[in-house]
């Protein structure tokens, strides 16, 4: 879920292509006839599933793409996108499940291009990525094995990225004012005012006054890296990996959506993993244990990391639920997608304040050492 310009959580800039448009695009600056068409849902920028005609010599095939239109705020920092798409293949070459760009007919991984859609001729950065299969989690009855799974793959992510990957675009990646950067949470404060006067906003607000005194200041002993970002349940697809309908076992076969990368800390990354897989668990308040069980499998975290998880994950919470009802002002038609976490987010929010720190801590961190003493439930 991408921001528009770094605090900002959204302006009004999501690219408005036709079918028509995305043909012809397609095909001028891919060289690629597209077969059919159909819209991806996407937070601020344009996707479209894509089915072009190959020709393979003397037989015909096709082949499937998710064709990217960048909004036009993100499409004035080109580093940050090259940045984006080269972490993307780096990470496919090292065997992680992401996708690859189709170059451009003049061999480049991106194209600037003008969109007739509104006031200015505003331009956006294009790109053909190859299309992964499989299901998002959203859409699948989660079980522990998965949970794990995708806190396994989010330590081994990140902890690839940050040891191995050194393209020259990477240093735009630091990104200090990025609204979706965990370190962000007291810019929230702006943007409150979209939760109207209720016990909601009274949450958020005790969210990110904490926040301020208990983890900024903490900030400097956590162990830095590169941030995938947003480890959401529309962004893992997996597909299963066993014939039992009474207990599938997946596997992760596809990591989708690399524009809120940034620098920031491990122990993010294992906290948005777990905001984000607690909203598709019945148990909401186990789930923790099991995505930790996971990351810390590949990377365990320091007694400090582990000490702010708690309120991380409501953070995450609140940056979600927050920019999505100020996103929804701005954006009604798309208020359906947009309000998708906060169906069920709330609800899991409150309840994290209710039980409490301490109990649900020692919920998480019971399950995760559970794990060290057995194999992956």
């Amino acid at each position: 879920m991408s921001s528009g310009n770094d605090n900002q959580p959204q302006t009004f800039t999501k690219p408005a292509f036709g079918e028509k448009d995305v043909a012809e695009l397609v095909d001028r600056v891919f060289g690629l006839k597209v077969s059919w068409i159909r819209p991806l849902p996407s937070y601020d920028d344009q996707n479209f599933h894509v089915c072009v005609s190959i020709n393979k010599g003397a037989a015909e095939g096709a082949d499937e793409y998710v064709l990217k239109i960048t909004n036009s705020e993100d499409s004035q920092e080109p580093d940050l996108i090259e940045a984006q798409t080269q972490a993307m293949m780096f990470l496919n070459a090292e065997g992680f499940p992401s996708a690859t760009p189709y170059l451009t007919k003049d061999g480049n991984i991106m194209s600037l291009e003008s969109g007739d859609t509104g006031p200015g001729n505003k331009k956006y950065v294009v790109r053909l990525l190859t299309y992964l299969p499989g299901m998002p989690v959203a859409k699948i009855a989660t079980n522990t094995q998965i949970f794990y799974e995708i806190g396994k793959l989010a330590a081994s992510l990140d902890k690839a990225l940050s040891e191995k990957f050194h393209h020259p675009s990477v240093k735009s990646l630091h990104r200090g004012q990025f609204i979706w950067n965990l370190a962000n949470v007291p810019l929230l404060d702006q943007y409150t005012y979209a939760l109207g006067q209720n016990k909601h906003r009274e949450v958020v607000e005790q969210v990110i006054e904490q926040f301020k005194g208990k983890v900024i200041p903490k900030l400097s002993s956590f162990r830095a890296c590169i941030n995938h970002g947003d480890f959401n349940d529309h962004n893992i697809l997996v597909d299963s990996s066993s014939d039992s309908l009474e207990n599938p076992q997946y596997r992760v076969s596809g990591i989708l959506d690399f524009s809120d990368m940034s620098y920031g800390y491990y122990v993010f990354e294992v906290a948005i993993a777990i905001m984000y897989m607690m909203i598709e668990s019945p148990d909401p308040l186990s789930v923790g244990g099991h995505v930790l069980a996971g990351f810390e499998s590949v990377l365990p975290l320091t007694e400090e990391e582990r000490g702010a998880l708690f309120l991380l994950v409501s953070g995450r919470f609140s940056q979600s639920l927050v920019i999505a009802a100020h996103t929804a002002l701005l954006y009604p038609e798309n208020k359906e997608y947009l309000m998708i976490t906060a169906k069920t987010g709330w609800k899991h929010l409150m309840t994290m304040f209710e039980v409490g720190q301490e109990a649900v801590e020692k919920t998480w961190f019971e399950t995760a050492n559970a794990y060290t003493n057995s194999a992956p439930a």
